[in-house]
């Protein structure tokens, strides 16, 4: 019977752990389009490169402990075969590349609850560019935006689930 209980409560932790949410009412989502592409014409794709970009003049950013350019592409290339796109070498439709960015000293006004006035307050940013380029005319046609402030020693897969809500959410605005 004490085992049948200490079974019991082992599965409920494991429930309540699995549907924890990450959070995510910090992550901004914008895009811009060029109206002129057609992108029910697209069918492939090729990456075209990355970059990566931090600001953090008092060492206080922590890298996560994976690759988080692997990661990004993953997410990025499920999104466009969802989509029914596929990757390949050779003349692709579409050329992929992003952009990511941290700044552990951007500055944000808050209010100060004591004094109800506002005041600056360190709250790093990170912000994650995903480009689609028409290779033939060398021309941006969609580029996605996410913003966030940066978690506070977050665990790894807080990490990945945050990027992958950005990047799912993002890829959704492109259009059909």
């Amino acid at each position: 019977m004490k085992k049948n209980v200490i079974i019991f409560i082992t599965i409920c932790m494991f429930l309540i752990t699995g549907c924890t949410t990450v959070p995510t009412n910090d992550i901004q989502i914008d895009s811009e389009v060029d109206p002129k592409a057609k992108f029910s014409g697209y069918k492939s794709y090729a990456w075209l490169g990355s970059a990566g970009i931090i600001n953090d003049p008092d060492g206080k950013w922590k890298a996560p402990n994976f690759n988080v350019g692997n990661e990004i592409q993953f997410l990025v290339d499920r999104e466009l075969r969802k989509r029914g796109m596929s990757e390949t070498s050779s003349k692709p439709d579409m050329l992929v590349a992003y952009a990511l960015g941290v700044d552990m000293a951007a500055f944000k006004l808050k209010e100060n609850t004591e004094t109800k006035s506002a005041i600056l307050e360190n709250v790093p940013k990170g912000a994650l560019l995903v480009l689609l380029v028409d290779p033939q005319t060398e021309q941006v046609i969609w580029i996605g935006r996410a913003t966030a402030d940066v978690q506070k020693n977050p665990e790894m897969e807080t990490v990945k689930k945050r990027l992958d809500y950005a990047i799912t959410q993002m890829m959704k605005q492109i259009p059909k």
